[in-house]
């Protein structure tokens, strides 16, 4: 007990140091240093996105969303920062009843409503604090959904619960948010393809209906609006107009960061839509003269011999489904088999693609199948080989889809076994 008196003392004088300190002194200058901090701190965090997205290592929907969470945030501080008055002799007045104060109602309050006990190690429970936070969590939805009940023009209200819906994997709670918000907003196309994806969620990942119309109203009105591309694109997949899906697949890869997975990885699905539409590889329909544009797939090579297969250019081995996940998967799901550099690089190397009814699949991955001329297989001596089940039917990975991974292997390692083992979270 003394001992949690030393500290409970220890941090009321804390406390009186964080309230006492700008009683005593003008703010006004230290009000500037902050908002200057503030304001460098923002930019970096802004910068660090940006990279994030360049190196792969966020998808441009995680980096869309925390961008407009840091712009929201930014808005809050700046209209948090008020002008401070200078120092008066009532502030000396209000610092020297807030010093005697605080000790005296801190004791009252603990001898009235503390508990010695809730210290003890039965009290505090993981379990206790897992719980706790739980509950936390759902109490601010609620609190949230109150305050938009009395403000239903809160544009920002709407946004943060429709997002958290979404993270919380609640989609008809999103849906229903996205729709107050779109309606308050209705020529966004950010919002417009948000809503469209989390209503197709809800409908169990179907884009056709609801979600299709909001998806060609997104792109209506900005025609680059990425997910609202990709969305297109699969729902023309889905209902065989493999020509629309390549032309929606080509409009997204074209406004990708050239050196960003998704620009990389969604070639295959070109690849697919182009095989099954009857259209020539995308190599063959260029120009001898035209000057590829930059991350567009390099032209097709000659597939690669056996003997340069047996010199080490190539990986190949065996992908299977573990019985567990069968379930989870159905027979025309996408799957997608690729190499990657053991250097912790996302970008991938090789990839082929196949459906759930080819597995158990055999694979090799060689410089036939790169994702560009000048970053083949055969120019690294170790790779990661994974291999995943795409529900969307798109290469960019996505929660709920299923995955295996090797540990690093040479380049020219036959006989690899892959077993789709895991859930992407």
């Amino acid at each position: 007990m003394s001992t949690f008196i030393v500290i409970a003392a220890l941090m009321v004088v804390v406390a009186l140091g964080w309230v006492l300190l700008p009683l005593m002194r003008s703010s006004s200058g230290g009000a500037v240093e902050r908002r200057a901090a503030n304001l460098s701190i923002y930019r970096d965090q802004f910068a660090d996105l940006d990279a994030d997205l360049k190196r792969g290592t966020i998808s441009p929907q995680q980096h869309v969303e925390a961008k407009a969470e840091l712009e929201r945030r930014m808005l809050e501080d700046a209209k948090d920062q008020a002008p401070a008055a200078p120092v008066t002799s009532s502030s000396y007045r209000t610092a020297l009843a807030v010093l005697l104060a605080v000790p005296v109602v801190a004791g009252l309050l603990y001898a009235r409503l503390g508990s010695p006990d809730a210290f003890s190690p039965l009290a505090m429970t993981p379990q206790n604090s897992h719980d706790m936070t739980g509950e936390q969590v759902d109490e601010m939805v609620a609190k949230l959904q109150q305050r938009l009940e009395k403000e239903p023009d809160n544009v920002d209200g709407w946004v943060v619960l429709a997002r958290t819906y979404y993270t919380m994997r609640k989609f008809p709670e999103a849906s229903a948010a996205y729709e107050k918000l779109t309606a308050l907003i209705p020529n966004d196309a950010d919002l417009l393809a948000d809503y469209a994806d989390a209503l197709a969620m809800s409908q169990g990942r179907r884009i056709a209906g609801k979600p299709l119309e909001l998806v060609n109203r997104a792109l209506k009105i900005d025609p680059t609006q990425w997910k609202a591309l990709a969305m297109a694109g699969t729902a023309a997949f889905e209902r065989k107009d493999y020509a629309g899906a390549v032309d929606h697949w080509t409009k997204l890869q074209s406004s990708a960061p050239p050196d960003a997975p998704i620009a990389q990885q969604i070639q295959s699905s070109i690849d697919e839509a182009r095989k099954l539409a009857g259209l020539p590889p995308a190599a063959v329909a260029q120009s001898p003269a035209a000057k590829p544009r930059a991350g567009a797939p390099a032209p097709a090579v000659p597939a690669a011999s056996p003997a340069v297969a047996a010199a080490g250019k190539s990986v190949s081995g065996t992908v299977t489904l573990a019985s567990g996940l069968a379930e989870k998967a159905s027979p025309s799901d996408a799957v997608f088999v690729f190499a990657r550099p053991s250097d912790g690089r996302k970008m991938p190397i090789a990839i082929m693609r196949a459906q759930v009814k080819d597995l158990p699949l055999k694979f090799t991955l060689d410089d036939a199948k790169s994702m560009s001329d000048a970053t083949k297989i055969s120019g690294f001596e170790e790779v990661i080989v994974a291999a995943r089940i795409s529900r969307s039917g798109n290469a960019m990975p996505a929660s709920g889809d299923l995955e295996g991974v090797t540990k690093p292997v040479k380049v020219g390692a036959n006989g690899l076994a892959i077993t789709i083992d895991r859930v992407i979270p």
